[in-house]
């Protein structure tokens, strides 16, 4: 079952497994930008198997015109170490299982073109592509 990353250690202690998703990462920086989220929404949530971290999600619910209430998963991940264990779909079913109590009409995310087995995980997890996502990287000083 997740556990939500309430203090400064137990969210350091999810940083080398959201690392392997985001290696652009700092882990000198990782607690403040976590905590800058939270302001904004996010709640960082993990699973431990013997008091290690071996699957992490970032997540909000929030409102919008197109699907109302929902809840975006931000960040998916699980130890490259323990893949195939049954963490990520847990995982899953645990923010479904979040999402329908929070009164949301949809679980999504959005995940890179380049990760075709996180791809296929969606899929079997019943995940379907429902738009593209577009953006531009903004040059600002």
């Amino acid at each position: 079952m997740p556990t939500q990353a309430k203090t400064d250690s137990e969210i350091l202690g999810c940083f080398d497994v959201m690392v392997e998703l985001r290696p652009h990462l700092r882990r000198d920086k990782f607690v403040e930008t976590v905590r800058a989220m939270e302001g904004e929404g996010y709640q960082l949530v993990f699973i431990a198997d013997q008091e290690r971290v071996v699957a992490v999600s970032g997540f909000r619910i929030y409102t919008n015109l197109f699907m109302g209430k929902h809840l975006y998963v931000d960040d998916l991940v699980t130890a490259s170490r323990v893949r195939s264990k049954g963490y990520g779909e847990l995982m899953v079913n645990w923010l479904r299982t979040r999402a329908i109590e929070a009164g949301c009409n949809y679980l999504h995310l959005d995940s890179g073109t380049h990760r075709g087995q996180a791809h296929k995980f969606y899929f079997k997890q019943g995940f379907t592509i429902a738009s593209y996502h577009f953006s531009e990287q903004l040059n600002i000083s």
